[in-house]
């Protein structure tokens, strides 16, 4: 089996966590099927974790964190960018971690994501 890239997905998220999930789960089988390993922070800490529990949300922070240094990539999703996916950019810059988006991983594939639909 080839071994994947770990691709850290990230998105100006909206306040909606059940469109979050849809939109995030689209955004990782489009990049899935682009050849890489996604990992989003909305879809997998939420199941185990409570963000209204300070400790647990501090705990999502760090580990999220953690998961972007050990990503050969930072894949910026959607059209729209908020405080939170600057973030993101800057620590990967700070970590030498390549940054790019969606659409741009797609049109190196000779694929379109259709990222208008989400």
């Amino acid at each position: 089996m080839k071994k994947r890239p770990l691709a850290y997905i990230t998105a100006a998220w909206s306040n909606d966590e059940c469109e979050n999930a849809d939109r995030a789960a689209k955004y990782c089988d489009l990049a899935y099927k682009a050849g890489l390993h996604p990992f989003c922070p909305i879809l997998n800490y939420p199941m185990f974790l409570k963000a209204t529990v300070p400790q647990e949300h501090k705990d999502m922070k760090d580990m999220a964190k953690e998961m972007l240094r050990r990503s050969a990539v930072l894949v910026v999703c959607g059209s729209a960018t908020d405080e939170d996916v600057m973030d993101d950019i800057a620590m990967a810059r700070r970590f030498k971690v390549t940054t790019t988006t969606l659409d741009g991983i797609m049109l190196v594939k000779g694929k379109s994501s259709n990222e208008g639909k989400f």
